[in-house]
């Protein structure tokens, strides 16, 4: 089936080589990936940064392992922003998982085989349910992974930003005394993760979206203000490509825009 296409087509998130080249680091300040090195990679990421997300997908994985990480972005951001039915984007997001542990097994040292392993299974847990997730082991997974990530790029922002996600959303569920003995989840740890994450990546709008989520998961309505003005901030910020697009549009969607 057809995936459904990216709906807001920007001309200035089209790309040719050497523009994204010289765009690249801005682009990547979130998941710190470094410039590919294959043609067909960089062809690959074009057609992601445009939102043309099915293609991205197919040409990254044609690229072989070099494409791995490009078609398992595509994939996981398609999936969760774009695809309406929700077996599709539960299979999605298991595909990219179990995509990502034969990475690492290849790829130890990719951190990105880790991360988009811990946002995969992160992402599939919030449609199943975090609790049910939790007993099926898929919570101590994604701490793990995320903490791979960070062990081997200490700079990448997106791990901060899913770290604090995992430590709210734990102690959300359960409680602050359980999440944090059963699970590691610290109260402390979430905010720490989501301010590194922003210090790293200050335009960051998910890092705005996800940090308000999470003081309203930690501190409830005590908190409200500060998570408008964040969630205001990341509505405002302006999109260079078409994930901070649909970042920015979930921003809005939270006010109620």
């Amino acid at each position: 089936m057809a995936w459904a296409p990216f709906p807001y087509p920007a001309a200035g998130f089209l790309h040719t080589r050497e523009s994204l080249k010289d765009a690249w680091r801005g682009l990547h300040a979130g998941d710190a990936e470094p410039w590919p090195r294959k043609t067909g990679v960089i062809d690959a990421w074009i057609a992601f940064h445009a939102g043309e997300f099915d293609r991205a997908e197919t040409e990254g994985m044609a690229a072989g392992p070099a494409g791995q990480t490009v078609a398992n972005k595509a994939s996981c951001m398609h999936a969760v922003y774009l695809e309406a039915s929700r077996t599709a984007k539960c299979d999605r997001l298991q595909a990219v998982a179990e995509r990502c542990e034969r990475q690492q097994a290849g790829e130890p040292d990719n951190p990105a085989a880790f991360y988009w392993h811990a946002y995969a299974l992160g992402r599939y847990a919030q449609e199943i349910s975090v609790i049910r997730a939790l007993a099926q082991g898929i919570g101590g997974k994604v701490k793990a992974s995320l903490e791979a990530t960070l062990g081997l790029a200490p700079r990448h922002a997106d791990a901060h930003v899913a770290l604090g996600v995992y430590h709210a959303e734990i102690i959300d569920k359960t409680g602050s005394v359980l999440g944090r003995l059963s699970h590691g989840a610290s109260r402390d740890d979430a905010i720490a993760h989501f301010m590194a994450a922003l210090e790293l990546n200050p335009r960051s709008a998910i890092a705005r979206v996800e940090y308000a989520r999470g003081l309203l998961m930690l501190d409830g309505h005590a908190r409200q203000e500060e998570a408008t003005a964040l969630l205001r901030a990341a509505a405002a910020a302006e999109p260079r490509d078409a994930t901070e697009r649909l970042d920015v549009e979930r921003a809005r969607k939270e006010l109620g825009e």
